[in-house]
């Protein structure tokens, strides 16, 4: 990624609980409300980073009081990253069914990573599987 003018961030490490979760969102939904970001942009955020924190806190951490989630993120007038990372095994995301084919329509499993593809510019996760970064490129209709 070329070097960036970062206008705002925050590292914070959460509990895993889903009310922590719910801050930690809200704070960063603001923080692009308030640089003008545009609603089609600040609700694809809202909706991938609430699958992600959700994928933390039940399946990377399994709602383990002990464990945390590290939270990371930086805004710029023309794009977003967020890194998210809990303490759990990880995964491999290419064995996730994929929720669009007919014979998974009754799967509860593999939507939220679907939907942070669909909304973010860019997903991507370690190779453990425990850590994703998502990047969100400022939509041209709201750019600044």
């Amino acid at each position: 990624m070329a070097e960036e003018s970062w206008t705002w961030s925050t590292t914070q490490v959460i509990p895993s609980e889903s009310g922590a979760g719910k801050r930690i969102l809200d704070e960063i939904l603001q923080q692009l409300g308030s640089q003008d970001w545009g609603t089609r942009d600040i609700f694809g955020v809202h909706l991938a980073m609430e699958e992600a924190l959700v994928n933390a806190i039940k399946h990377g951490n399994r709602c383990d009081a002990s464990k945390s989630i590290q939270v990371v993120c930086r805004i710029s007038p023309r794009r977003m990253f967020v890194e998210i990372r809990d303490e759990g095994q990880g995964f491999n995301p290419e064995c996730v069914p994929d929720c669009t084919n007919p014979e998974n329509l009754e799967i509860p499993s593999g939507r939220g990573v679907l939907l942070m593809r669909s909304f973010m510019s860019k997903v991507e996760y370690s190779g453990k599987g425990n850590c994703v970064v998502m990047i969100k490129e400022r939509g041209e209709e709201d750019a600044a």
